[in-house]
């Protein structure tokens, strides 16, 4: 039996990772090792018991106000001891934290085989966004095997070298994760959803912003536009969940608290926020994994962003980049919620991320490796 470990440490990555964990498990021929840096503490093992995953090692590892040097040698540190004492055949990473890059330096040194999920995602910025860029397009140097969730991803990994027979195109795992939440878990995060006031209905719209580029004047310009739409739009409600990182959370707070139609909210678990995805009249987000999962409910996103290395929603009409523009965020918000939500719905169009199948695409690779 194969000994894999996978290794993640935020919420999304539970989240992405969670189906090939269960498949793995399922799969009966690996022993699965799930280990949490804990990048994200709370939020990270929260998802994972939403699929009924527990970790089997946790790290501990944020501190309050550390930098990205702190942060990448403390982990690369825990993670160098935990390859000390266990043998494995491979790791499996998905993304661009730093989670993803020192498990996979970590494994590299030890010469585990490396195998990236969501690989081959760029914009070909190294500051946007940033340091995530930097970070996959470093993972990818050292990864045995790619797995692209795009075709585009595939030919961005082909023209920086990478042979073509370490590349497969599965689909991204994001869309295995919204068909494996159960019926039940989805009927209680809409009553935990009413408990903090949030009634489902045609006029919600869902706002989400904590990436690191966006810090300082960019989140004080989206913040401006908001609070320009909740006075120009207050019948609809604005959904905000609030990063906890402070250099986020004061400023919405202080920005928004103001206006009655706007509900700032602590951060939502993943059942309700798929909730909220696939109820929104519109999505306004900085996030990658949301213009990710959108699609699947045909709810268009404005994308805070200058660039985005998922163009795949943009070409399809899913998406839209405005940046932290002022005006743009404004005018393109007013042009959807002026319409009704039936109007405006993006449907009869299949997701561009993915089928659902792509942790059974990841499981044969692994067994065919194997095998071989």
């Amino acid at each position: 039996m194969k000994n894999i470990i996978i290794i993640l440490g935020t919420w999304p990555e539970a989240i992405k990772l969670a189906p090939i964990i269960l498949e793995l498990k399922n799969n009966g021929k690996y022993h699965v090792t799930v280990l949490n840096t804990e990048q994200q503490k709370e939020l990270s093992n929260q998802t994972l018991k939403f699929f009924d995953i527990n970790a089997d090692i946790t790290l501990n590892i944020m501190q309050p106000n550390q930098s990205l040097s702190d942060l990448q040698a403390r982990m690369l540190t825990k993670l160098n001891t935990i390859f000390d004492e266990t043998t494995y055949d491979a790791a499996i990473v998905q993304g661009d934290t730093m989670s993803v890059f020192c498990g996979a330096l970590a494994a590299f040194y030890h010469k585990v085989p490396v195998f990236h999920v969501e690989a081959g995602l760029r914009s070909f910025d190294l500051f946007e966004p940033f340091p995530e860029e930097a970070i996959r397009q470093m993972t990818s140097r050292i990864c045995h095997f790619h797995f692209a969730p795009t075709e585009k991803a595939k030919q961005n990994l082909l023209q920086e070298g990478v042979k073509s027979n370490n590349v497969l195109v599965t689909g991204n795992t994001v869309i295995d994760a919204l068909n494996c939440i159960p019926k039940i878990v989805q009927r209680q995060a809409l009553q935990n959803l009413a408990i903090k006031g949030i009634e489902i209905n045609d006029k919600l719209v869902l706002v989400t912003v904590h990436r690191r580029e966006n810090h300082g004047t960019r989140l004080d310009n989206i913040l401006i536009a908001l609070a320009d739409l909740a006075v120009k739009f207050s019948d609809h409600t604005f959904i905000v969940p609030v990063h906890p990182n402070p250099n986020v959370r004061e400023k919405v707070v202080d920005g928004l608290k103001k206006f009655a139609n706007v509900i700032l909210t602590e951060p939502l678990d993943y059942p309700e926020l798929v909730s909220l995805m696939k109820n929104a009249k519109l999505i306004l987000t900085d996030s990658g994994g949301i213009q990710e999962e959108a699609p699947t409910f045909g709810t268009p996103v404005l994308v805070m962003r200058y660039e985005t290395e998922r163009q795949e929603g943009i070409e399809a009409g899913f998406s839209k980049l405005v940046g932290a523009d002022i005006d743009k965020i404004t005018k393109e918000t007013a042009l959807v919620l002026s319409k009704d939500k039936v109007k405006i719905r993006i449907s009869s169009v299949t997701n561009p991320y993915g089928d659902g199948n792509a942790a059974k695409r990841i499981v044969e690779v692994l067994d065919e490796f194997y095998k071989e």
